[in-house]
């Protein structure tokens, strides 16, 4: 009888300790389940609402064209000496010196070659020298004629020369056809640059932006919008860092903005990269950009 109970007793202690390790370990399993089962909200890279300057664009191209220009061809005989230019004159400065006369600077600029060539006759070669002033740079568009009601003397123009790729040159048009080419369709503009550094050289192609109806208006990076369909959305971050989905029209794009027309108000907080970690109704840790 003595056997029996001991045994009995055992029996019911090693069931206890089983029971005990099963609790335990559910209890700890439960404890580190709830503990890395809160997750903290992703960082994301917020940005708010603020007005930037947008306008729409004609783009066109057209050859540089000086201020003044002026061409002297000299013959070689009637030179006092060896030819040597200056880069640049003043005017009423001697340009040449010659045998009868000398030649001087009608106006300011830069000297140049236009090439050696002979004379009519055939018998006595001559060079022809020239003289522009490229302080201000003119130059002749063909813009079409769908544009004919926004195009005005004084629109703002920015410019590219293809020896200085990364350098805009800010103008204005100073010019516009009274009539549009039959032929073309299209209306002749002339646009005018300062070009104080002469970097600008005439006979060159320019790549010619000219903006009109220019407003200010509320922009966002275009990283931080979603397109479904036709339809666009953002992110709008609320207090409780909370990023809600919002359906938003837009307007121009402009150098990685994007004109906003409706659907956000200057100063909103809203995502601009990150979209993919974004949850509606989530809640997320905002880095401002």
């Amino acid at each position: 009888m003595k056997r029996s109970t001991k045994i009995t007793t055992i029996i019911i202690i090693f069931f206890f300790v089983i029971a005990a390790v099963i609790v335990a370990r559910t209890m700890v399993g439960n404890h580190f389940k709830k503990k890395f089962s809160k997750r903290q909200p992703p960082g994301i890279i917020v940005t708010e609402v603020v007005e930037k300057k947008f306008s729409e664009t004609i783009e066109s191209f057209g050859t540089a064209i000086s201020k003044k220009t002026e061409t002297f061809r000299i013959k070689k005989n009637n030179l006092t000496s060896d030819l040597n230019l200056k880069k640049y004159v003043e005017k009423g400065e001697i340009i040449v010196k010659l045998k009868d006369k000398d030649i001087l600077a009608p106006f300011s600029g830069i000297l140049g070659y236009r090439g050696l060539t002979e004379d009519t006759l055939g018998s006595e070669n001559s060079v022809i020298i020239t003289l522009d002033d490229s302080s201000i740079i003119y130059s002749d568009l063909k813009i079409p004629e769908t544009f004919a009601a926004v195009i005005k003397k004084g629109l703002p123009i920015n410019a590219k020369f293809a020896g200085y790729k990364n350098k805009i040159y800010k103008g204005e048009v100073d010019g516009v056809s009274s009539r549009i080419n039959a032929e073309t369709r299209s209306l002749l503009t002339r646009v005018k640059i300062n070009n104080e550094n002469y970097e600008l050289i005439p006979g060159s192609l320019l790549e010619v932006n000219l903006n009109y109806n220019e407003r200010s208006s509320l922009s966002i990076p275009d990283t931080s919008i979603m397109l479904e369909g036709n339809k666009s959305y953002v992110y709008k971050v609320k207090e409780d860092s909370t990023a809600n989905k919002t359906e938003i029209k837009i307007g121009l794009r402009n150098k990685g903005n994007v004109e906003v027309i409706s659907g956000l108000i200057s100063g909103d907080i809203i995502v601009a990269e990150g979209l993919k970690k974004v949850r509606p109704r989530g809640k997320i840790k905002p880095i401002k950009k």
